[in-house]
This record gives C-alpha cells, sequence and structure tokens, in this order.
C-alpha cells in the first residue's frame, strides 16, 4: 500500500474560511480522505478537514516560500525582543 504524505488529522479549532473548489478536485479530496482514514484507523475523514493540513505541508515543503519567510519572522521576534 502506497504511503501517504499526511499524517492522522489533529483536532484544532479552526479560522472559517470559504472556497470553492472544482469538482473533480473535490473527488479527490473525498477518495484521499477516505484512504488516509483506512491507513490511520480513523473515522471517515472530510475534505474539509484535509484542506489546512495538506496547505501547511505544502507550504512546509516548499524552499522559496521558507526561505522568503525566514527574515520577515527573525526582525519580528527582534522587535518584540
Amino acid at each position: 500500500m502506497t504511503k501517504l504524505r499526511l499524517g492522522p488529522i489533529a483536532d484544532d479549532k479552526p479560522v472559517r474560511l470559504t472556497v470553492e473548489l472544482p469538482a473533480a478536485v473535490h473527488r479527490d479530496l473525498v477518495e484521499y480522505g477516505r484512504l488516509l482514514a483506512r491507513e490511520s484507523g480513523q473515522a471517515e475523514i472530510v475534505p474539509a478537514k484535509l484542506i489546512a493540513p495538506m496547505l501547511a505541508r505544502f507550504m512546509e515543503g516548499d524552499r522559496a516560500f521558507s526561505k522568503a519567510r525566514r527574515p520577515r519572522i527573525s526582525s519580528a521576534e527582534q522587535d518584540r525582543g
């Protein structure tokens, strides 16, 4: 069986955001949730619960984003200190 990139979905307090997805993306999210639930032993995972962890994982893996963000975070920490 293929190892999915996401692990178990944490139960975290959400911030409401409304998005429109193409039907094909929604179908893929439904399938991904089904496979992830089976792999992790969790109950069915609805697409809305997948979007935030997928986006977070995508941003964590984006080296250009991390590199561009680093100086901003460092200067913000210095401003507080």
